[in-house]
């Protein structure tokens, strides 16, 4: 053993002598054994020469070329919404474009002058290149109510540009929200994120059950599943409310559109109905106005001009100069002009005795002798007559006496769907039911 331990020591000194800077070692002698550590026994680096390699290599897809333009183009997208004040620069700086050919083309193009530039809600989206240069840009919007839109495509040709003008049929798809009523149901419907449109038809749907005036509830909430028209797969216009429901105070209102099928020699006929098979449509609606306060019921008032005490024998809804206003049931005009203290005054005579009347108005729409249907415009706030500021005095006359108009629409008959349309009317009722349920859950999910 002991001349094994001397071997290895002359082993290490011998290291130790022909590599003094880099070996290390450590000499743990004890009892009968020893243990070494040895590293790094390599030359070093500093003393070894250094030669330069330089070899291409070809990667396999890409041109061997050094412009940009040799690269493969991606197109970059960007969309908005034009504005009124909108010029060819303003709109393609926005799109992040940039591009002087381009800018220089809209202004000289007359369709993009007519239909484009200065046109506020046109839904636009550009494709550019790297360069930031346009390669298109197509532009779509729904200006009637009559199931197409318009897309204008911008393209690059060459060196220049071209334009094209197309209508197409817009393509109808279905959407569910909910909502709670915190403030007012325009606000609920935007926290909700749902078109200002569908806060005026639910309005209407339920406004013989419902004063959206002065009968909201903080903690009311909606469900509702409506149409979205789309072109190219972009929504242009908010279609009809197909179903809906609106928790009142605590008490459910339900509505569905259904459309009966036609009889033979008949024009369909399509309305608001409740689930349960009774219409919707009364022969009053509830208000006037879509919207608007009522700031004078029906009752003993203090006269603002005659400063005595005096029966107030309609409703007064405040609501700003120029605010439509529409007649509640079909009748005909009876009499359309100024009248005393009324100022421009419009009455409407309906069936069974009934009367209403319109007064302080700005402007007229309508003539004596006209036919009206529920819901026509007939004229537009003012302040002409005796009045202190803008607002609508309205009255209902049965038999030449006054009645509280805030009671007639609930007062007023439905018709119900025809017996032979009623099996088809309870099949949709039901998918009606699973629709508003989904629409109900998507609220809980936000909520939560």
């Amino acid at each position: 053993m002991t001349s094994a331990v001397e071997t290895c020591v002359a082993c290490a000194r011998d290291l130790i002598e022909r590599h003094p800077k880099r070996l290390t070692a450590a000499l743990l002698l004890g009892g009968t054994g020893a243990t070494f550590a040895v590293a790094n026994l390599a030359p070093d680096a500093a003393e070894l020469p250094v030669r330069t390699v330089v070899e291409s290599i070809a990667l396999p897809g890409v041109a061997q070329d050094d412009s940009v333009a040799a690269l493969p183009q991606i197109p970059l997208y960007r969309s908005e919404q034009t504005r009124s004040t909108d010029t060819a620069d303003s709109l393609l700086k926005r799109l992040g474009v940039f591009d002087a050919a381009a800018a220089a083309f809209l202004r000289s193009n007359a369709q993009v002058q007519q239909v484009l530039l200065g046109r506020a809600g046109r839904n636009v989206t550009a494709e550019v290149d790297s360069h930031q240069a346009l390669l298109s840009l197509t532009a779509r919007w729904s200006p009637q109510d009559d199931g197409t839109f318009k897309r204008l495509r911008i393209r690059r040709e060459g060196k220049g540009f071209t334009a094209q003008l197309e209508t197409l049929p817009l393509v109808a798809s279905t959407r569910l929200g909910s909502g709670t009523i915190q403030t007012s149901l325009f606000a609920a419907t935007d926290d909700a994120g749902l078109p200002d449109t569908i806060a005026v038809q639910m309005a209407e749907i339920f406004s013989g059950d419902i004063d959206f005036h002065r009968a909201l509830r903080k903690g009311d909430h909606f469900s509702v599943v409506y149409e979205t028209l789309e072109g190219d797969g972009e929504p242009l216009r908010t279609g009809r409310v197909l179903s809906a429901e609106f928790v009142n105070a605590g008490k459910a209102h339900q509505a569905m559109w259904f459309r009966e099928p036609a009889a033979a020699g008949a024009a369909p006929r399509g309305g608001y109905y409740t689930l349960e098979g009774e219409s919707l449509r009364r022969a009053f609606l509830a208000s006037p106005m879509e919207f608007s306060r009522v700031s004078s019921g029906f009752k003993m008032r203090f006269h603002p001009i005659l400063q005595t005490w005096k029966a107030h024998l309609g409703v007064d809804y405040a609501a700003a100069t120029g605010t439509p206003v529409r007649t509640v049931g079909d009748g005909v005009v009876d009499f359309a002009g100024v009248q005393n203290g009324f100022g421009n005054v419009v009455m409407v005579k309906h069936r069974n005795n009934q009367m209403t009347v319109y007064a302080h108005l700005s402007r007229i729409n309508v003539k004596k002798g006209q036919s009206v249907s529920q819901g026509q415009n007939i004229g537009a706030v003012g302040a002409t007559g005796w009045a202190t500021g803008p607002h609508l005095h309205f009255e209902f006359r049965i038999n030449g006496v006054h009645h509280d108009p805030l009671t007639i629409a609930r007062q007023s008959e439905a018709v119900p769907v025809t017996a032979s349309a009623k099996p088809l009317f309870d099949k949709t009722a039901s998918e009606v039911r699973a629709h508003l349920a989904a629409a109900a859950q998507i609220g809980s999910a936000t909520a939560e």
